[in-house]
């Protein structure tokens, strides 16, 4: 069953570019990877949505997820809310649509 996760996170000011460039091959390093999307949401805010082939795969990548998140940890801001740097969420689909 085909699945997603969502991460929110704030990149501090002048440190976009890294953010980007560390999410260029992800592709190659997270198995079970269908696509990935980062959408920016507002200034110095960004949204990554990535689809997977199930929630197995998702869940075998998080070491890998966790590995990119270190290289570019330092350019995050706190969300706030004791959220931290990021905000993730993550499931399994249950209703597609066109």
């Amino acid at each position: 069953m085909t699945a997603f996760n969502v991460v929110r996170f704030k990149v501090k000011p002048g440190m976009e570019d890294g953010f980007l460039d560390a999410h260029r091959n992800i592709a190659a390093s997270w198995p079970g990877m269908r696509h990935a999307n980062i959408v920016k949401t507002g200034e110095g805010r960004y949204c990554i949505i990535v689809e997977w082939e199930s929630m197995e795969a998702l869940a075998s990548s998080r070491p890998q997820m966790i590995a990119t998140l270190d290289s570019f940890r330092e350019s995050l801001e706190d969300l706030g809310g004791g959220l931290g740097v990021t905000d993730p969420v993550a499931g399994p689909v249950v209703l597609s649509l066109k």
